[in-house]
């Protein structure tokens, strides 16, 4: 089937075909539904390959995400998807796994595809990885980090901030002995981190015996080894700040296996804000993170550079809520 033959079985032009397969916005409702009727009924199977070719364009979009369990990025998935479907992008999409060797793998295979662009998931790539999208030429957009280079484009919200925030929240409730919990040791996470310290240190309350990081993946099992580890080392802890919500929640498991009172004897709170978060017992107090409109954004601002616009700003910075709850 060509489109020729999808142009005659609905009536219109080979022009209109085209525009309604490739372009949709760019034709009527009508004359779009019957060309879409047409493709149903013949089966009719676009050519990505030639259309390329044709335009210079792939209408593919290649989107590296570190996860496709985590909620968090699901969610980004979902902004990036609604943002590009009535253009009639295609998302490519690459589940790095938090390894650099990934990325660049997954990197190198789609640009064989010659996206129109590419969604990255933080602001620290690999050299390998600068590399290959600088000789590329192909516009990037990062997401869920700010990088320090203004000239970077880039939707996110600040994680070092969102690490300060929450400290600083624990030490306003009046806890003087915070602990940090993390895991799987990303560069948002170590950022978190950063700003947990300085908050600390600001308020000379800085212990680095309180921190308990390691590289493993993060789970809720893993919370509540890493809690028992960190009372171990720390035991008079009466905060803990969790690099996010699934260590949290196992956190809270442990000191009620234990007959810790949550938060009269010690607080706890994560990072994130899943949607369990709001239904766990105690409610979990924890930072509320765009992470919907982050991909929505990143992929707007993606499609406007690739179509020839200035980005009004080259950094979104939509910020994030601390959500104050029972746990802490």
């Amino acid at each position: 089937m060509t489109l020729a033959d999808v142009a005659s079985h609905a009536g219109v032009a080979l022009m209109t075909a085209s525009r309604a397969i490739s372009n949709p916005g760019l034709v009527s409702e009508t004359l779009r539904l019957r060309v879409n009727e047409a493709v149903a009924a013949l089966g009719y199977v676009p050519n990505r390959a030639a259309r390329s070719l044709a335009s210079s364009r792939s209408n593919v979009i290649s989107v590296l995400v570190p996860s496709l369990s985590n909620a968090v990025f699901t969610d980004t998935l979902a902004g990036i998807q609604d943002a590009l479907d009535a253009e009639g992008f295609q998302m490519l999409i690459g589940n790095t796994r938090y390894s650099n060797a990934e990325e660049a793998k997954f990197l190198r295979i789609h640009l064989q595809s010659n996206p129109d662009g590419v969604l990255l998931t933080g602001v620290a790539q690999s050299a390998e990885v600068r590399q290959m999208l600088e000789a590329s030429g192909v516009p990037v957009v990062s997401m869920m980090d700010i990088p320090d280079d203004p000239s970077r484009l880039a939707v996110g919200f600040s994680q070092h901030q969102a690490g300060h925030a929450m400290t600083s929240h624990l030490i306003k409730k009046g806890r003087r002995r915070i602990g940090f919990i993390g895991a799987q040791l990303d560069d948002r996470t170590l950022k978190r981190a950063e700003g947990y310290r300085a908050a600390l240190r600001q308020a000379g309350l800085y212990d680095p015996k309180r921190e308990l990081l390691v590289p493993d993946p993060s789970t809720v099992a893993l919370g509540a080894e890493l809690l028992g580890r960190m009372l171990a080392m720390a035991p008079d802890c009466d905060a803990v700040f969790c690099c996010n919500d699934d260590l949290a929640y196992g956190a809270i498991y442990q000191c009620q296996r234990r007959g810790i009172a949550v938060p009269e004897e010690l607080a706890i709170c994560g990072f994130n804000d899943l949607p369990l978060s709001a239904w766990m017992n105690p409610s979990v107090t924890t930072i509320a993170t765009p992470r919907y409109r982050i991909g929505f954004e990143a992929a707007r601002m993606l499609r406007g550079v690739i179509e020839g616009e200035e980005p009004v700003a080259r950094q979104i910075d939509l910020g994030f809520t601390l959500m104050a709850r029972e746990s802490a």
